[in-house]
């Protein structure tokens, strides 16, 4: 068995192994020798493009049309090349299809042929034009390089955010460029992305951020004239150099360590040249294909037909017109356990599991050779099995990892071996023919779950998705892939409106995290209206369910939805944009039917636009509100013969209204603002807009004392309110012996605490005392301990018999004020006595 295992395995430095993925089932008018081929990274689709400057009889359109393949020869899509001069043609990270023009604007398709959008490469690239582009991986993501006419090389690290820089120019930029490759390595260790340039026999690094390129110095032994071709491994950390001379240089990519320099024996610049890993070198000339060690060993490959290469991370995909294969270096646990004379634990242990499935004693034998390493011989089988691409193989070394793990306890390893059969059942599954995506484990575990199932989402296969993403556990994984049918769903033309609607409600009514509002959009963006807005019923969030009813002109049920929430935001966005497009007497049957609305509407014109809500009030017949209106106006104003007309219309609508109050308070306002402007006419002072109680108390102020008691009397301001605004008028103009006067006119229908306030305010303690003894009887004590007089609180506590009224006072009374302390407790003691 492991001869059979073993029979595609070849040696180099070490051993790497060639085997077939799929055979191929092209369905194309010409060869692939006429066509320019582009295959994504991780197994992803193959772009097919006639080569122009190929002469071949055209059988079909004589435009080019980009056909776009699975990794099975399937067609996926064609596009019919309309544009400008395509100079190269990659992938992005997303399987997007990126075609780069003469003109330097990158027009991006998906791999179903739909025009995504177009980025320029600037004004310059576009003056000069592009001669060779390139596209490369970093960590910052996919990336795209030009060299246009004038030898100008433009670079940015990431098409889907392109932000373009350029790169020191190269000595004597005239002369032409033989070869040129971008090298991006880790950032960490090493300058982020350079481009390697070459001309004739000199390299440069044009190194992103330098102001200048470096001179570098391969030292290649052999004599030659020119550098004809130069490729980066993908880690960035080695070169390949091809000369006119036949010679393969290997090499670091800092160009200071030589690996070997191998004598190709072809003179002709090989088709096409990269690296397998970062240990081998693949070379394509013609019919053949050549592998590469790092120690100058090599084996040549004859083939049929043509065929085109198409680099991975770990491996090189091989495309023929006749079979899809993959070549890798053999991981080392593989070749531990399936090497010939192999003595490793884990080749021990897939023999017993033969052993054993054959019913044979010798299975114990095997199991006791490898007991002290049982474990590693588990892991090592259960490894293995992730790096073999045949399901038998894959079921071997299982069995084998399965009945090791019988003789051993440890739940970390269950776990790994648990993890590795659901990632095996998945790869098996993408490898099929049916979908086509031939990734190897360690591609896998680089994209990750979520962007694997992205990739199967990308290309419509919802149903494998989903089964993949609960079969993987992911938490959100059912939510994506049904977004995204839905999304796919809407856009189909054949489904009518009630139908797709209805089946996508009843598929996702369950799926939490899904939102209808963004399929509601995508069918909006491909006109079905109609369709949008049946699917935004089963949207459960006003807030995204009503923004875009009103975008697709749905204002009447956008208000019912926005009043149905409660949300007054919402309304007010709706009430916004529905007056802004409708006419006015539209807007306002509208909103009549919707009382929130209406309410909100009356709230937003009371705030904004006064003449609006006394139009709406005129309409409804409200006099009440149209009095208000003017009664605002009248308070807002500073005329007065405008505020008095205001107060007349006020008083109009109020009569109309029946309340008389209204028309009462109206025309009294009326008459006082007519007052007040002459008296603002007398005094040279403003009055106009001010109450009546500030007007009284201004007049005061002036010594009209006869004028003010006439406003009081003429508008029946209450006698305590009038004797207030003199005792405070008087304190503040420190009139003591007028306020004393006032004080004895009559009794004060306000008391006498007002009295004693307004001289504790200004210190007049003194002052207070004359009218602390004519306060109430029930405060008199706490008017007395506010003015500082303790002794006479206590003497009036006493006489009223007040025990609580005394112990306050001795409270209140400072500890400094021993005599004082001594009288209240004379009284306290006394009092006790009398009890």
């Amino acid at each position: 068995m492991s001869a059979l295992l073993t029979a595609d395995w070849f040696h180099l430095d070490s051993y790497y192994r060639k085997f077939d993925l799929y055979n191929m089932v092209w369905s194309m008018d010409e060869g692939l020798g006429n066509m320019i081929v582009s295959g994504a990274q991780y197994g992803g689709p193959i772009a097919v493009v006639r080569d122009r400057k190929q002469f071949v009889r055209i059988v079909t359109t004589a435009k080019p049309v980009i056909t776009i393949y699975n990794c099975v020869g399937n067609i996926i899509s064609k596009i019919l090349w309309n544009n400008g001069v395509l100079i190269h043609m990659g992938w992005s990270d997303g399987e997007q299809l990126l075609c780069i023009q003469e003109s330097g604007d990158v027009l991006i398709y998906d791999m179903f042929g739909a025009y995504q959008k177009t980025f320029s490469l600037g004004q310059e690239v576009r003056d000069t034009k592009v001669c060779k582009a390139q596209l490369f991986s970093n960590p910052h993501g996919k990336g795209l390089a030009v060299i246009t006419t004038t030898n100008r090389i433009f670079l940015l690290s990431n098409v889907s955010e392109p932000k373009i820089r350029t790169v020191p120019e190269i000595p004597r930029a005239n002369e032409p460029i033989s070869c040129w490759c971008v090298i991006s390595s880790d950032p960490r260790v090493t300058p982020n992305i350079a481009v390697l340039v070459c001309r004739d026999k000199e390299v440069y690094r044009c190194q992103l951020g330098e102001s200048r390129p470096i001179l570098m110095r391969p030292d290649i032994t052999n004599a030659f004239t020119l550098i004809l071709t130069i490729v980066p491994s993908d880690n960035g950390r080695h070169v390949a150099l091809f000369t006119d001379s036949g010679f393969l240089w290997l090499g670091s990519s800092d160009f200071k360590s030589k690996y070997c320099e191998i004598d190709t024996e072809y003179i002709k610049q090989p088709k096409e040249l990269l690296w397998c890993g970062s240990q081998a070198v693949i070379a394509h000339w013609d019919d053949t294909m050549c592998i590469y060690g790092l120690n100058g060993t090599s084996v040549k490959y004859p083939y049929d037909g043509p065929f085109h290469l198409i680099q991975e991370s770990d491996c090189v995909r091989v495309i023929s017109e006749m079979t899809h294969e993959l070549i890798q270096k053999v991981p080392v646990v593989v070749e531990k356990i399936f090497r010939i004379n192999s003595t490793a634990p884990g080749s021990y242990l897939v023999e017993a599991s033969k052993q054993f499935q054959r019913r044979s004693h010798r299975a114990d034998e095997y199991i006791r050779l490898v007991k002290p390493d049982l474990a590693a011989a588990v892991q090592d089988c259960i490894d293995a099995s992730t790096f073999e691409f045949d399901p038998d193989v894959q079921k071997m070394l299982i069995r084998a990892a399965q009945f090791g793990k019988g003789f051993i306890s440890d739940p970390l390893l269950t776990e790994h071996y648990v993890d590795t059969c659901r990632w095996l059942r998945v790869l098996n599954a993408l490898r099929g023919v049916r979908v086509g995506i031939p990734l190897t484990y360690l591609q896998a575990q680089h994209l990750g779950k979520h962007i694997l199932l992205d990739r199967l989402i990308w290309r419509r296969l919802h149903c494998l998705a989903e089964h993949i993403a609960s079969y993987l556990q992911l938490k959100d994984g059912q939510t994506r892939v049904l977004s995204h049918w839905a999304c796919y769903k809407v856009t189909q033309p054949h489904l009518d409106n009630e139908s797709a609607a209805r089946e996508i409600g009843e598929k996702l009514k369950n799926i939490p995290g899904i939102s209808y509002s963004t399929i509601a959009m995508k069918a909006a963006e491909k006109g079905r209206k109609a369709l949008a807005i049946k699917i935004l019923e089963y949207e459960t969030r006003s807030s995204l369910q009503v923004p875009l009813l009103v975008s697709l002109g749905e204002g009447s049920s956008a208000l019912m939805k926005a009043t149905a929430s409660g949300n007054t935001d919402l309304v007010y966005t709706v009430l916004l944009h529905l007056k802004e497009k409708m006419g006015k007497h539209e807007f306002e049957l509208t909103i009549v039917n919707f009382k929130l609305a209406h309410s909100l509407y009356i709230k937003y014109c009371a705030s904004h636009n006064r003449e609006a809500l006394r139009k709406v009030y005129v309409q409804e017949d409200d006099f009440h509100g149209q009095a208000t209106t003017h009664v605002r106006d009248a308070i807002e104003q500073s005329n007065p013969g405008s505020v008095e007309a205001s107060l007349i219309s006020a008083r109009e609508c109020y009569r109309k209204g029946r309340n008389d109050l209204g028309v009462s308070i109206c025309e009294e306002a009326r008459k006082l603002c007519k007052q007040q402007s002459s008296l603002q006419e007398t005094y040279g002072e403003s009055f106009v807009g001010l109450s009546l109680h500030d007007t009284v108390k201004k007049l005061l102020e002036q010594g009209e004392i006869k004028l003010a008691d006439k406003l009081r009397s003429e508008y029946r301001m209450p006698d305590k309110r009038y004797w207030w605004l003199r005792i405070l008028v008087m304190a503040d103009n420190y009139k003591w012996d007028d306020l004393e006067k006032f004080s004895k006119s009559k009794k004060s229908p306000c008391g006498y605490e007002p009295f004693v306030d307004a001289c504790l305010k200004y210190g007049k303690n003194d002052e207070a005392l004359k009218y602390l003894s004519k306060c109430r009887d029930d405060i008199k004590v706490k008017y007395y301990v506010k003015a500082e007089f303790y002794e006479e609180a206590a003497q009036v506590a006493f006489e009223q018999k007040d025990e609580s009224a005394l112990l306050f006072v001795q409270n209140k009374c400072p500890v400094r004020e021993s005599t004082k302390h001594a009288k209240i407790m004379a009284l306290l003691e006394q009092l006790a006595d009398k009890k």
